[in-house]
């Protein structure tokens, strides 16, 4: 805060599940000038909700926190949490709290519209993904069942990023990338898919209209925020199509996120469709696909681990054969709902160190299994894996990569790389560019690079056996 700006001012912004967080960034050189964060509240119990009238909140107080900066910027983006259902009555205001992406409440409604549908095959043909419990669409069929009130009087249904983009700009715009996480946008056609709105009983004229790549959804009409009247906001995107962006991605470079929850991406240019439900066939913000997987364990898992056992998150000792699948929520990938932790190996000589250990095996395990499934034919085997999220800064996760991987691994020096591939989108709509070459220009993926280490093939054959010894354990 505080660098002088040669050129003009962009604002990123990322409204996570737990916070919103807005860059303010000079759009030519990359340097970010100004940051703010505000949180937010989510309820816990069975389900997983939100207010999104806090995010909006949110949003203001965090680019109060930019000051002049923010008030300066000629565009604006956001990259926000996919899958949640924002369901808006007809005068714009939300019916209920939202229903978030880890949500799993609706993995009835999930297995009977895959079934429904034509099966796993069809849904992953037809949409490019086989709609879990996190996807929107199993989510609105939920509400339907269980809250039909709340169904009834719902006139617009948006994902989080359009909800902030509609109060924004007062235009109802998505993105393909956001939009092809809802199970109702088709990537074999990118469009809605009329006969699947029609299943669950939702009108089209109740979704937004999906912006092309590099199309602008209006301009900032709001008089609540620090931000100047007229300003360019794109179209925005998902969370993980953002972080994409602000790596500047090329096709083919792997990417692992470590943070409450993890994932594994890449860019390609070939349409997923993998009728396991494993990989989620999404679009980029772009014009190219993001295969990913999403395990739900990751970093919060492990760091309950670590309270339960009384030790520092870095406490770990290598060895020993004990094994953990630390599903403390149920998990997305494997898709096991309703799972629980599973313990196996237990000896005298099994210090807390190693049992640590092994939590963070079975959650980078899980990430590991899922990006060989992710990679195509075109990713190069030992291409450096970019570990990215919050515990891409731990000692321990970033050793626990390398072991089980046997890759070189890179970690960007840039923080924050929704919002920055937020402010990046923004700055491609204003100077007319692709906004991964722009991410790239401002050398946001350079970082502190390890080599590859012996791969532990012990380790990997015990946590596969376990996984599969234990399958029917799990999905009680």
């Amino acid at each position: 805060m505080g660098a002088q700006s040669a050129g003009p001012l962009v604002v990123g912004v990322d409204s996570s599940t737990q916070s919103t967080k807005t860059l303010v960034v000079d759009a030519d050189t990359g340097v970010v000038l100004a940051r703010g964060q505000a949180p937010h509240a989510v309820s816990g119990g069975e389900g997983k909700e939100s207010d999104p009238g806090q995010w909006w909140r949110a949003l203001g107080e965090a680019l109060a926190q930019c000051g002049d900066a923010a008030r300066q910027a000629s565009a604006l983006s956001v990259g926000g949490q996919q899958h949640g259902l924002v369901t808006l009555d007809a005068a714009g205001a939300p019916v209920r709290p939202a229903l978030l992406w880890n949500d799993v409440r609706p993995a009835p409604q999930s297995e009977r519209l895959i079934a429904e549908l034509g099966g796993a095959q069809a849904w992953a043909e037809r949409v490019g993904s086989v709609p879990g419990p996190a996807f929107t669409v199993a989510k609105w069929a939920w509400l339907r069942e269980n809250e039909p009130a709340a169904a009834a009087a719902t006139a617009a249904v948006r994902l989080p990023h359009d909800y902030l983009v509609q109060r924004l700009t007062g235009e109802a715009v998505t993105d393909r990338g956001d939009a092809s996480g809802t199970g109702w946008w088709a990537s074999s056609t990118e469009s809605y898919d009329t006969e699947i709105l029609e299943q669950v009983g939702l009108a089209p004229e109740a979704l937004p209209r999906v912006a092309l790549p590099g199309e602008a959804a209006g301009t900032v009409h709001a008089d609540d925020l620090p931000l100047p009247k007229g300003a360019l906001v794109a179209a925005g995107t998902g969370d993980n199509m953002a972080a994409a962006l602000g790596l500047g991605l090329r096709p083919g470079q792997p990417v692992l996120s470590l943070g409450t929850s993890g994932t594994v991406y890449t860019v390609s240019r070939h349409r997923p469709a993998d009728p396991t439900g494993t990989v989620a066939g999404f679009a980029d913000a772009r014009g190219d696909w993001l295969p990913l997987a999403c395990t739900l364990n990751c970093t919060l898992a492990v760091d309950r681990v670590a309270a339960l056992l009384g030790r520092d998150r870095e406490a770990v000792e290598e060895g020993g054969e004990v094994v953990m699948l630390p599903f403390l929520d149920g998990e997305r990938t494997p898709n096991l709902p309703g799972a629980s932790g599973l313990v196996h190996g237990l000896r005298h000589d099994t210090t807390p160190g190693r049992l640590l250990q092994a939590a963070y095996d079975g959650a980078v395990f899980a990430l590991l299994q899922a990006l060989e499934e992710v990679l195509d034919a075109d990713a190069a085997p030992d291409a450096p894996l970019l570990l990215i999220g919050g515990g891409a800064r731990g000692r321990a996760w970033r050793e626990t990569v390398r072991r089980l991987s046997g890759r070189p691994v890179v970690v960007p020096e840039a923080q924050e790389l929704v919002a920055l591939g937020a402010a990046a989108q923004a700055a491609g709509l204003l100077l007319g560019e692709d906004p991964a070459a722009v991410a790239r220009r401002w050398g946001t993926a350079r970082g502190a690079a390890y080599e590859a280490r012996p791969r532990d093939g012990a380790a990997w054959d015990r946590l596969a056996a376990t996984l599969a010894d234990g399958a029917a354990l799990l999905r009680r």
